[in-house]
């Protein structure tokens, strides 16, 4: 596990580490102090580069943890019932902004504050969850970078009906309680898009690696069946279980994020979530020197990335057309 102080080392500060906060702000230097929730795991891979990407784009703007910032972390490592707890305790230490992910975690910040900044990624629909007035003008105090746009979930089928043309059935797989809006934002998407390829959206909704294994071990038991894994913190965080589950039961599958593909998943579309967290501080700085987060838009993603796995293509018997090769930013062999 990855922890506040070997981020510091990665980004360089080991000096921070070894010169105390309290000798550095006697020198004059404010020392500012921010928040961040994340509804990921601390010690995945993946969430560690996200934060370090987050770290490392602040120290570019000039804020630098151990030197004019001090940062209290929580991780609710997609385990909903943590995140009412996380967010008070957060809210009552009185930051100055608040960095947060997953509609879950927003919405419970929400609930504790609606004075204190708050800069969002990895959320679909704020307007939805009654979070913001426009993505043009907030109006409160959150701002910050949506994750997908409403095509999204009709590229997913699409890709999924390219790779497997006898499909039927998709499973959406995701967990309600950590992303309720998104869920459905993501299922209606798809539905919509699934008449025209003859396939049923199916919603399965999960919270756990055991209702993960069950849901998908009845999915494999209905013949032309696949997944949709649209981005979700309990998926995040069992994506080995799915991907594994998904191998052994030789159903193809479309992910949102890469690492699902770099671990052995059959293939992505979706944002590169470290741009979305680089962005996120520029948002974050922004508050710090006097922005209003009613003013600041928020923005839609703009960078996405397609990811094949053509080992687990063939593993599944499935042979990749050539306009989805050519349209892959990246192929795993």
């Amino acid at each position: 596990m990855i922890g506040r102080r070997e981020f510091i080392t990665l980004l360089g500060g080991a000096t921070a580490v070894a010169w105390p906060l309290a000798a550095r702000a006697q020198q004059g230097e404010r020392v500012r102090r921010i928040g961040v929730l994340q509804g990921f795991a601390e010690n995945d891979p993946e969430a560690q580069s996200w934060m370090a990407a987050f770290l490392q784009a602040l120290q570019k703007l000039g804020w630098t943890e151990g030197r004019n910032l001090r940062i209290d972390y929580r991780w609710a490592a997609g385990v909903a019932e943590r995140i009412p707890g996380y967010a008070a305790e957060l809210v009552e230490l009185a930051p100055e902004v608040i960095f947060a992910s997953t509609p879950a975690v927003l919405a419970e910040l929400h609930k504790k504050s609606r004075t204190i900044p708050i800069v969002f990624v990895a959320v679909t629909d704020p307007i939805g969850l009654g979070l913001v007035e426009s993505l043009a003008r907030p109006g409160g105090n959150i701002t910050g970078f949506l994750v997908y746009e409403a095509s999204i979930p009709g590229k997913w089928l699409a890709m999924l009906k390219e790779i497997a043309p006898y499909l039927t059935r998709a499973a959406l797989v995701a967990n309600p309680k950590t992303h309720a809006t998104d869920f459905e934002y993501f299922l209606k998407g798809a539905t919509m898009a699934a008449a025209p390829l003859a396939v049923e959206v199916v919603p399965t909704p999960v919270e756990s690696a055991g209702d993960i294994t069950r849901a998908l071990e009845a999915i494999s038991r209905v013949p032309k069946s696949g997944l949709i894994v649209p981005p979700n913190s309990t998926t995040i965080v069992n994506r080995d279980v799915i991907i594994a589950l998904a191998a052994k039961h030789r159903l193809p599958a479309v992910y949102s994020l890469r690492m699902f593909v770099a671990a052995g998943g059959l293939m992505s579309y979706g944002v590169v979530r470290t741009d979305e967290f680089r962005q996120a501080a520029t948002y974050v700085d922004r508050i710090l020197r006097g922005a209003k987060p009613a003013e600041l838009p928020v923005q839609n993603p703009v960078k996405f990335e397609t990811v094949i796995n053509l080992k687990t293509a063939t593993s599944l018997g499935l042979s990749v057309p050539p306009g989805l090769l050519v349209a892959a930013d990246e192929v795993i062999e």
